[in-house]
């Protein structure tokens, strides 16, 4: 299936677990509504009974219109002129909720009319025995005008309560949701793996193609019989077989290098190094070849100290990749410099070269494995893709950091090296 299809069944789907949640958390907040608007209007009818059976029982009561004001979440306040007694204002307000089945508990207030202060409050359980059977404190109770509120302080707990089916549903609903952008991220992991190594072994057959074309075609000039008379001509070519196979089995090792990371096989011998030692070591390595396309290797050591712990053949090694490929994404002359330095308990090390550079969207993956800057099917730079995560895994092993700028595409490349002092 092509990656475009891929994409577009992937944003169907995510467009239709969006909806779903979306249409899942609208019926929460209706349910949640519905469930408050019917308590609100059970309270407010029980509350109008109780003022109405007081109106009927005092004789100088004033009648008022919509006694009742929501003034808070759960609180109610009940604006009535009378004499209220607490134990009679909470038999009534008992009875009245049970009516309307609010088995909720409660707590009423008897507020001064005057000046609004409470006089007396108290919670209670509509499910524990009447007002008459309870031994009350005994009050004195004078003939001053009163009103009341009404507040549910445990509304909210019971609301989840009678909601549960609907936020277990939410957030199973979750849970799923998360599963599947879990499974998706995998796939597409996988995806980009099995691209990967496929475009590795593309890489691996053109790196394997033409030094084995080469031997073969050597290897025939050599069988024919004239070639006893031309020792030049049969030196060359077994020449040309003796660094066909050494080059072949460069690629080998690079691999093997790359199943040993793989297989956590890391054993490093380490030992005191000088820093400066291996990279003369290397220079001199790749001197004749970077001479060669008309180039220059510059190095400017002035770390004090450069002294670390280490397994000279991997940091040899590192060293040979990182000027390998400064060399081979050059597209003119190459000029590399490697410069050292000390940052307080760090030996620095940079190798700056005029490549071709690394664009930024690209700088965060070239340390993966088997990742190599896309160029279509151009094979015009040789390598598998494993180079730079050997660096960086081997950096890592030695206790160090490496990173790369390239602010320019066409401006070179700065790999910056960060190993600890011994």
């Amino acid at each position: 299936m092509k990656r475009s299809a891929i994409r577009v069944l992937i944003g169907v789907a995510s467009v239709l677990l969006l909806v779903l949640v979306y249409v899942q958390v609208t019926w929460v907040q209706k349910a949640y509504q519905i469930e408050e608007k019917q308590f609100n209007y059970d309270v407010t009818s029980a509350l109008l009974n109780v003022v109405g059976i007081i109106a009927e029982n005092a004789s100088d009561s004033t009648p008022i219109y919509d006694p009742i004001e929501q003034v808070g979440p759960y609180v109610y306040t009940v604006n009535i002129i009378d004499t209220l007694h607490p134990f009679y204002l909470e038999s009534l307000l008992k009875t009245e909720f049970q009516k309307l089945e609010i088995n909720e508990p409660f707590q009423y207030s008897v507020h001064d009319c005057f000046t609004d202060s409470i006089v007396y409050t108290r919670e209670v359980h509509t499910q524990e025995r009447s007002s008459a059977d309870i031994d009350h404190p005994v009050i004195h109770w004078g003939k001053d005008n009163h009103h009341f509120s009404v507040f549910f302080p445990n509304r909210a707990a019971s609301v989840a309560g009678r909601l549960n089916f609907w936020i277990y549903s939410s957030i199973y609903l979750i849970v799923v949701v998360a599963f599947f952008y879990y499974v998706i991220s995998v796939i597409l992991k996988q995806r980009k793996l099995s691209e990967v190594k496929t475009d590795f072994i593309n890489n691996m057959t053109h790196e394997f193609k033409t030094p084995i074309s080469t031997i073969g075609l050597s290897s025939e000039v050599l069988l024919k019989d004239s070639i006893v008379n031309q020792p030049d001509r049969l030196k060359n070519y077994a020449k040309i077989i003796n660094q066909e196979n050494k080059r072949l089995q460069l690629q080998v090792e690079r691999i093997l290098q790359i199943a040993t990371i793989e297989k956590e096989q890391i054993n490093l011998r380490t030992n005191q190094l000088d820093i400066h030692q291996i990279i003369e070591k290397v220079s001199d390595t790749f001197k004749l070849n970077v001479e060669a396309k008309s180039g220059d290797i510059s190095l400017n050591l002035v770390a004090e100290d450069c002294t670390v712990k280490g397994d000279e053949v991997h940091l040899t090694n590192i060293l040979n990749n990182l000027v390998d490929n400064a060399i081979k994404y050059s597209d003119e002359a190459p000029h590399i410099n490697i410069s050292t330095s000390n940052q307080g308990s760090n030996l620095i090390i940079n190798i700056k070269d005029n490549g071709i550079g690394i664009d930024p969207n690209e700088q965060k993956q070239i340390f993966d494995k088997f990742y190599r800057v896309p160029k279509g099917n151009v094979h015009d730079v040789k390598g598998f893709g494993i180079g730079l995560n050997y660096v960086k895994v081997m950096i890592e092993q030695h206790g160090g950091k490496i990173s790369v700028t390239s602010n320019d595409t066409e401006k070179g490349s700065t790999f910056t090296i960060r190993l600890p002092l011994l």
